[in-house]
């Protein structure tokens, strides 16, 4: 089985039309997230890929992009009414 790793991915696009190709893409592949920010799970080859897609959307002058692997043995802090996350039985990439 192919080892997937938690990441976050953020963005901000000064274009609306790569604004919203950037959600869908970034969509594609997250298990949550709200607005330019998104959790994902990647394997390798999926980082490459998201990587070389977002580059090829954005315009490197004036938009930015960062994807971030978080540590897998950091505590999830929860604040208010947030529920602590669970990784469900699969995940459904595509």
């Amino acid at each position: 089985m192919t080892q997937r790793f938690l990441h976050l991915a953020c963005y901000d696009m000064t274009e609306p039309r790569r604004l919203v190709a950037a959600l869908k893409l970034a969509r594609v592949y997250a298990t949550g997230g709200q607005k330019s920010v998104h959790e994902l799970f990647l394997t390798v080859a999926e980082r490459i890929t998201l990587m070389e897609d977002m580059s090829a959307l954005m315009d490197m002058d004036t938009d930015r992009f960062m994807l971030l692997r978080l540590d897998p043995r950091s505590r999830v802090l929860t604040l208010g009414k947030a529920v602590q996350p669970a990784d469900p039985d699969y995940f459904y990439v595509g």
